[in-house]
């Protein structure tokens, strides 16, 4: 046998029985010490298999934490991550934090792991992240997983009842003085159900969907109904005035 093929079968060994010693490589392949030492260290400078004393261990690959969002994916990802930044400063310790899907939301539960306060969340790529990173108290809505939306909708309205919260953050497809609308219908009504469960509603948007009136998407609510609003300077000022005489707090990033 030569060296690349006996190379290919040490790595398909110790792959499948995770550690091998170096008694083993020399009784199995009839090969000398020296050569099973020098074995290993080839494929451990390859990267094809971990050297540890005395033997071997298999490389395990990490799975690649899935994301929603990235600057190479997201529009408007670095004004969204400094709205992010600044709702994440509204949230005190030991406070229950309500945050739904979206990718400025995602920014937001980002920014708000590790920290001490419990996040409740129907949005599974948020409750994933916040799981593999070992945030201490999340809570995750039950119901059904919606593939499509990435959310998991309730489908019994009075389920809602056991969460509450002091904050709730949410986006949607358009902010205008009428409202904040959203596109995505069976997420939206799975919000509204919390809405009267939580104390201030807060809507993280970037300026892109600040605009006068919205062409598509259902109501989620009224702008009477946000406490504040936070979104980039360049949201266009006649909507953010208007916004702002019915009594929500605007802070622009």
């Amino acid at each position: 046998m030569n060296e690349i093929s006996r190379h290919n079968e040490i790595v398909a060994m110790v792959n499948g029985k995770g550690m091998l010693r170096v008694t083993e490589l020399v009784s199995y392949f009839s090969i000398s010490p020296a050569t099973a030492r020098r074995d290993i260290t080839k494929l451990d400078q390859e990267g094809r298999v971990k050297k540890v004393r005395n033997g071997i261990m298999r490389i395990e690959e990490k799975k690649p934490i899935w994301a929603p969002i990235g600057n190479n994916n997201t529009d408007h990802y670095h004004e969204k991550a400094r709205i992010a930044i600044r709702a994440a400063k509204l949230c005190g310790a030991d406070e229950n934090i309500v945050i739904n899907c979206g990718s400025t939301a995602f920014l937001l539960g980002r920014e708000l792991c590790g920290k001490n306060v419990s996040i409740i969340t129907n949005y599974f790529p948020l409750a994933c992240y916040l799981i593999e990173h070992d945030h201490e108290n999340v809570i995750i809505m039950g119901g059904l997983y919606n593939k499509t939306q990435n959310i998991i909708l309730n489908p019994i309205a009075n389920i809602t009842d056991s969460y509450a919260g002091k904050w709730m953050f949410t986006s949607g497809k358009t902010l205008t003085p009428n409202g904040l609308y959203k596109n995505e219908i069976l997420g939206a009504v799975a919000e509204q159900q919390i809405l009267e469960k939580i104390e201030k509603l807060v809507v993280v948007v970037d300026s892109s969907k600040i605009e006068t009136k919205a062409n598509s998407g259902m109501l989620f609510c009224p702008v009477n109904k946000i406490d504040i609003l936070i979104t980039g300077k360049q949201a266009n000022k006649e909507v953010i005035e208007s916004i702002k005489e019915q009594g929500v707090d605007v802070i622009l990033v």
